[in-house]
């Protein structure tokens, strides 16, 4: 691997210039962008079983209401263990719960997920963590591909190693200043909020963060700081 770079940590409550509303509305902003692709569709689909010009095309606006509710189903319950409250403060995550939400959410025709990681319970902003890394790896290969959930080491939880393979793979642009806590010139938004709340939830777990490419391969590693 070459190009490593790894995030700076920094305290867990350090945000910059924003405040804890703006990054509460931020967080929604991104959750309704994930959803309301497939929601829409669920409507559209909807309008065209209520046209009675359009008979003809029933089965195919039955078919693409059935799709779209099970997507929409799929990133939420993503975002619920990946954004949301799950769980009381200090409560643990199911691993195997974390490895459906992530099928449902990235696997397509696409991208196959690879999960190696063992069923059990662990603290949940550490879950929280994987789910927002295994995120950021599917934005590595917008061809899709294949990515890899282990652990650091084999047999070894304290750290998580997710590798992306495919055409065209790279490191987003700004995604490592993001997850260190550095707010852009041009200020936060919704469009790169998530990155930003994985380093915080990393800062909080007390994990550091790095990036490594190697030709069509990228590898995102979390490790105890």
């Amino acid at each position: 691997m070459s190009d490593v770079n790894t995030t700076e940590v920094t305290q867990p409550d350090a945000i910059p210039g924003v405040s804890h509303l703006e990054l509460a509305a931020m967080l929604c902003s991104r959750l309704c962008h994930d959803v309301i692709s497939p929601v829409g569709a669920i409507v559209n689909g909807i309008e065209v079983l209520e046209d009675k010009d359009a008979a003809d095309m029933r089965d195919v606006a039955l078919d693409l209401i059935a799709k779209s509710a099970r997507q929409a189903s799929a990133r939420l319950q993503f975002t619920r263990l990946a954004f949301g409250a799950a769980g009381s403060v200090g409560a643990q995550l199911d691993l195997g719960d974390a490895e459906q939400v992530v099928c449902g959410m990235i696997e397509d025709d696409r991208t196959k997920i690879e999960w190696k990681l063992p069923r059990e319970f662990q603290p949940k902003n550490r879950v929280k963590l994987l789910l927002n890394l295994t995120l950021l790896s599917s934005s590595t290969i917008p061809r899709g591909g294949v990515i890899r959930v282990e652990p650091l080491a084999e047999g070894d939880l304290s750290g998580f190693v997710l590798t992306a393979t495919g055409t065209s793979a790279r490191i987003p642009q700004n995604v490592e200043a993001l997850l260190a806590g550095q707010v852009p010139e041009t200020g936060l938004d919704a469009h790169v909020i998530q990155p930003f709340y994985a380093g915080m939830l990393a800062r909080d777990c007390k994990m550091a963060i790095s990036f490594a490419q190697d030709g069509d391969t990228v590898r995102i590693t979390a490790r105890p700081a």
